[in-house]
């Protein structure tokens, strides 16, 4: 079995967040409805402040102008799940008190701590991609549950919609390596929930294998990824699923 801190030809470890490294409720039923809750204050508030100006004036002409206009849009883009570039800043923002007044906190699975933390001391890169902003991104691994909670100073670089694009397609993955020309795309991994971007991932030369973690939705049976999804987060599991996948590419 391979050693804790060996990741084999692995140099970057990119990670998604939700249903991958923290349980997918958390995003839906804690911090959407959180910022939700606190939003009608704060549009009471902020809404003629010239800090609030960049996240209003990024919403369609027609929001920007009237609050409960503004508020509606939100509602209902938040209701869709549409992962709008510009809702996700602004519910990056509203995050950001919660989180550092303590109410918010990261829930992160129990074996993603040391498994961060090991990579980083073998000396991979850990780098995330999701569709939260990066601010968010930055706020999430900076108050988690882990000891210590700050996560974030073990994290190279950031990745979202607005800088990379979109998570499904192929070349949100090829912008993201053109940040690092030095080091292939087959020593980059990227975990996800999502059999989509997996696929994505892989099209682009990376190596990629979905994530099954607790209460997330079965992955669909016929799926050829399907078969080597990880449960848990460790060095050699990581390995030992991306051994199988070429043994089976190569049978």
């Amino acid at each position: 079995m391979a050693a804790e801190t060996d990741f084999g030809e692995f140099q970057v470890l990119l990670l998604d967040i939700e249903g991958t490294v923290c349980p997918i409720s958390f995003v839906k039923d804690v911090l959407f409805p959180y910022a939700l809750d606190v939003l009608p204050k704060f549009l009471t508030e902020q809404w003629d402040e010239s800090s609030f100006a960049e996240y209003r004036n990024a919403f369609p002409e027609e929001y920007r102008n009237d609050r409960s206009a503004f508020e509606a849009h939100v509602r209902d883009l938040v209701a869709r799940d549409v992962k709008a570039s510009y809702l996700k800043a602004l519910q990056g923002y509203l995050w950001k008190k919660g989180y550092e007044s303590g109410v918010l906190k990261a829930p992160l699975f129990p074996d993603v701590p040391p498994f961060i933390t090991n990579a980083h001391a073998a000396g991979q890169k850990i780098m995330i991609y999701s569709s939260g902003s990066v601010p968010a991104q930055k706020l999430f691994f900076a108050h988690t549950t882990a000891q210590p909670p700050d996560m974030s100073v073990l994290i190279s670089d950031w990745f979202d919609t607005v800088n990379a694009g979109p998570k499904t397609d192929v070349a949100s993955y090829t912008t993201i390596l053109s940040h690092y020309p030095d080091i292939s795309p087959a020593r980059w991994i990227f975990l996800s929930d999502n059999l989509n971007e997996v696929d994505a991932a892989r099209q682009s030369g990376m190596h990629s294998v979905p994530a099954v973690r607790p209460g997330n939705a079965p992955l669909p049976s016929h799926h050829p990824l399907t078969e080597f999804a990880l449960s848990e987060f460790t060095p050699a599991s990581v390995s030992q699923a991306v051994a199988a996948i070429a043994s089976k590419k190569s049978a």
